[in-house]
C-alpha cells in the first residue's frame, strides 16, 4: 500500500513539468521563429529599397550617358563643320590662285599668239591667196584674242573698283581718327581749364601754410601735416588742410563735365630710412597706408570715391637728394594731383 502511493504521487508530480518545459520550449521556438520572419521581412525590404535605389541610379546614368553622346556627337558635328568650312575655304583660295594663273597664261597665249597673228599678217602681204583653213584659224585666233582682251578689261575695271573702295575707306578711317583727334584735344583743354582752376584756387587757399610746397601742377604736404611719425593716422591740424582741399575740389567738380574723365591723384612717399614694425614691415606699406588714409578721409567730406586713387612708392622717387634732415623731410610728403585716368 505504501509503495503503491509512492509510485502514484511520483507519477502525478512529474508529467506537469514536463509540459511545463514542453510548453517553454515551444514558445521558445515561436518566438525565434517570429523574430526570423521579422528579420527576414526587414532584410526583404531593405533589399528592395536598394534594388529600387540600384534601378533609379542606373536610370540616371542612362541619361547621362545619352546627354554625353549627344553633346559628342554634336561637338563632332561641330568640327566636321569646321573642317568643312576650312575645306571649302582652302579649295576657294586653291580655285582663286587657279584662276589668276590661267589667266596669266591666257594672257601669256594672248601675246604670242598676238605676235603670231603678226607673223601671219606678214604673210599675208607676202602671199594673195590663202587657204581656207588658215583663214578659219586667223578667224579663230582674232576671236580669242578678243575674248582675252575683254577679260583683262573685266579684271582691270575690278581691280579699279577695289582700289577706289580701298581709297574711299582710308578716307573714312582718316575723318575719324582726325575727328577722335579734335574730341581728344578739346576733352584735354577742358580737363586742363578745370586744372588750372584748381590749382590756381588750391595754391591761393593753401599758401598761408610754408609747409606746403608746390612743384609743377602737384602739391607736396608734408608728412608732419598730416600724420605723427610712424603712423598712418590723421591728425587733427592734417584733416583741417584737406578739409580745405576738399571744398575746393568739390566746388571745381561740380563745374567738370561727366564725360571729362578726370582723377584726383594722392601718392604716398618716404624718407629712405626703413621701419620695421607689425604693421608697418617696410616703407611700401607705410606710403600706401597714408595715402589711402588721405583718400578716406576725402570720401567722407563728399569726394566721389571713383574719382581717386591712392598710390605707395615709398622712398624710391626723393625730390631731395641726401641724408640731412632737411632732405628726409622734404621726401616725407604726400603729392596731391588733378589729372585724368
Amino acid at each position: 500500500m505504501i509503495g503503491s502511493r509512492r509510485r502514484t504521487r511520483s507519477t502525478v508530480n512529474v508529467w506537469p513539468g514536463y509540459v511545463d518545459a514542453l510548453s517553454a520550449l515551444l514558445m521558445l521556438i515561436i518566438f525565434m521563429l517570429l523574430v526570423y520572419v521579422v528579420s527576414q521581412l526587414y532584410l526583404s525590404q531593405t533589399l528592395s529599397d536598394r534594388n529600387s535605389e540600384l534601378a533609379r541610379l542606373n536610370q540616371r546614368l542612362s541619361e547621362i550617358s545619352e546627354l554625353l553622346g549627344l553633346e559628342r556627337s554634336k561637338t563632332e558635328a561641330l568640327e566636321q563643320e569646321m573642317a568643312s568650312v576650312q575645306d571649302t575655304y582652302s579649295a576657294s583660295l586653291a580655285r582663286l590662285e587657279n584662276t589668276r594663273e590661267r589667266l596669266m597664261q591666257q594672257t601669256a597665249n594672248a601675246q604670242a599668239q598676238s605676235e603670231r597673228l603678226q607673223s601671219l599678217d606678214q604673210a599675208l602681204d607676202e602671199k594673195d591667196e590663202l587657204s581656207a583653213s588658215q583663214q578659219n584659224m586667223i578667224l579663230r585666233l582674232s576671236n580669242q584674242i578678243a575674248s582675252l582682251r575683254a577679260q583683262l578689261a573685266q579684271i582691270a575695271e575690278a581691280l579699279k573698283l577695289q582700289k577706289e573702295r580701298t581709297a574711299e575707306k582710308a578716307g573714312e578711317l582718316e575723318n575719324v581718327s582726325r575727328r577722335l583727334n579734335v574730341l581728344l584735344a578739346e576733352r584735354v583743354n577742358q580737363l586742363e581749364q578745370y586744372q588750372s582752376e584748381f590749382f590756381a584756387r588750391l595754391r591761393d587757399i593753401l599758401a598761408a601754410n610754408e609747409n606746403i610746397r608746390i612743384v609743377g601742377d602737384r602739391f607736396l604736404l608734408p608728412s608732419e601735416l598730416l600724420f605723427a611719425s610712424g603712423s598712418a593716422q590723421l591728425g587733427e591740424d592734417g584733416k583741417r588742410e584737406l578739409d580745405k582741399l576738399a571744398k575746393v575740389l568739390l566746388n571745381v567738380a561740380d563745374k567738370i563735365p561727366d564725360d571729362v574723365d578726370w582723377i584726383l591723384r594722392i601718392d604716398g612717399h618716404t624718407d629712405i630710412i626703413p621701419i620695421n614694425t607689425p604693421q608697418f614691415p617696410s616703407n611700401w606699406e607705410l606710403s600706401t597706408a597714408r595715402a589711402v588714409a588721405v583718400v578716406r578721409y576725402l570720401a567722407g567730406q563728399g569726394v566721389p570715391e571713383k574719382r581717386m586713387v591712392a598710390a605707395g612708392f615709398g622712398e624710391f622717387f626723393p625730390v631731395a637728394e641726401g641724408t640731412s634732415p632737411e632732405a628726409l623731410q622734404k621726401n616725407r610728403r604726400i603729392e596731391i594731383k588733378l589729372t585724368d585716368r
